[in-house]
């Protein structure tokens, strides 16, 4: 997320949470499609982390960004953290580690979404290769230790950073070490939303098998294919995870904010200061019971910005964002767009998806889920594996982007993107399996070649 909300307004009912959820509705004429990734940077020269600081640093890259995009700089204690288009809605951020994001603005085709990407690609390299910096597109740094990464200059990182390790294992490692793509997806009703929810909860597995990509760390392999999706399974289980009430009758907007008021915060954000309040509750902070900041009632931007602090497989924030996927290469960025908006922006798959998973139980989802990690397409639910799932839902997405008939110039429709995931599944191995072969082969033992093989 690029830049905290700021919106003051006073919160005075639970039904003004639920109303700012379901503001999100809209026509399916105006439905959009928001991409975002991450990026590592890392030095061109001996592949180390880059610092914040420093004529080349990844503020020198920032205000070099700036200068060239004349997007509008976002400022934290005189330290420029991100921009912001003010036109066209897209921004980019960093991540704790300094990861790079662009957050896409909202377009209506896959096309822009490329369009978009392959413009950004090369606004970055203009600036960043002159300052000796490159890009990794993979699911999780393969060399650095975690003490090894710089920290960004960013007061709510600062707060996660204390508090991750009283929460779960892998905190920190999320926080410092992960990169991942997501697509960000809109609903035509609360009905509209949940079945989205519910199928792209119940089918995330499918996309963190197909971009599975993080096998390795501090140079030798893991023992998993996406050990980013491991990590999620130790970060902090109170605001992660498969959701499984969202299947529940009675699912709405007024369940996410029943859910949303119980997960602990990290922070209060006043002016430019960050007031550490993690581990309470947003509940407590509504009734004015923070003990932190007490007599206090929150603003439309505390709970706009305790929403972007929850991180289960699927989030509902005024659309639907979908977290299952590694950060990989730039060529297969637009199959995750294309893969979603193939499934869930066309009724007919819409449906067919549901039907494949409407009968899972919670334990049957979460077991699949917690297998695929290590598994990849080898994770089985019931009596089929993965495997099969993937090529049914690959082939529902290429159907409902074919109904779509949204087409470039060249006259070709949005399955065009689909095709490195074709490859994935003629191959039958996931991206991961594929790096360890190479691992264990031609790169005799060493993820250095990876620093090439899969940089931006």
């Amino acid at each position: 997320m690029a830049r905290d909300q700021i919106d003051m307004t006073p919160l005075q009912s639970r039904d003004e949470l639920v109303a700012w959820l379901e503001a999100g509705v809209k026509p399916p004429s105006e439905f959009r499609i928001g991409t975002e990734h991450e990026k590592t940077p890392f030095t061109l020269e001996g592949h180390h982390p880059v610092a914040y600081e420093g004529a080349r640093g990844i503020g020198a890259l920032l205000d070099g960004m700036k200068l060239l995009l004349g997007w509008e700089p976002i400022m934290e204690h005189g330290n420029i953290i991100g921009l912001y288009d003010v036109t066209g809605g897209g921004a980019i951020s960093l991540e704790p580690g300094g990861q790079f994001e662009l957050s896409g603005a909202p377009v209506e085709t896959v096309h822009q979404t490329q369009s978009e990407l392959m413009a950004h690609l090369a606004q970055v390299r203009e600036i960043a290769s002159p300052l000796g910096i490159g890009f990794l597109g993979l699911g999780m740094t393969p060399s650095w230790s975690r003490s090894q990464i710089p920290a960004m200059p960013k007061g709510r990182y600062k707060i996660m950073t204390r508090y991750m390790p009283k929460v779960g294992k892998y905190g920190l490692d999320m926080m410092y070490r992960t990169c991942t793509v997501q697509t960000n997806l809109d609903f035509s009703s609360e009905a509209d939303m949940v079945k989205k929810l519910r199928v792209s909860v119940a089918l995330q597995p499918v996309a963190t098998a197909l971009f599975a990509n993080s096998p390795f760390t501090e140079g030798k392999p893991n023992g998993y294919l996406s050990f980013r999706s491991e990590i999620w399974r130790d970060t902090d289980n109170a605001r992660s995870g498969m959701i499984p009430w969202a299947f529940e009758d009675g699912m709405g907007f007024e369940r996410w904010v029943d859910y949303a008021l119980d997960v602990p915060m990290y922070f209060i954000k006043r002016g430019d200061h960050y007031i550490d309040v993690a581990g309470s509750s947003f509940r407590d902070f509504f009734d004015g019971n923070n003990k932190l900041f007490p007599n206090q009632r929150p603003t439309l931007s505390d709970w706009a910005n305790h929403l972007s602090t929850i991180f289960p497989e699927v989030r509902l924030k005024r659309y639907l964002e979908m977290r299952g996927a590694d950060g990989v290469p730039w060529g297969r960025l637009p199959a995750l767009p294309a893969f979603w908006v193939g499934l869930l922006y066309d009724d007919e798959s819409l449906d067919a998806a549901w039907q494949i998973a409407k009968a899972w139980t919670a334990a049957e989802r979460q077991a699949m889920r917690d297998d695929v990690p290590k598994l990849g397409f080898k994770a089985k639910i019931r009596d089929r594996y993965l495997f099969e799932i993937a090529k049914e839902c690959l082939a529902l997405a290429h159907n409902g982007l074919r109904r779509r008939a949204r087409v470039d110039h060249d006259g070709r429709d949005e399955t065009r993107y689909l095709e490195p995931l074709d490859r994935i599944l003629d191959s039958g191995k996931s991206p991961a399996e594929e790096m360890l072969d190479k691992f264990h082969g031609a790169w005799n033992g060493s993820v250095e070649p990876a620093y090439q093989a899969y940089a931006f």
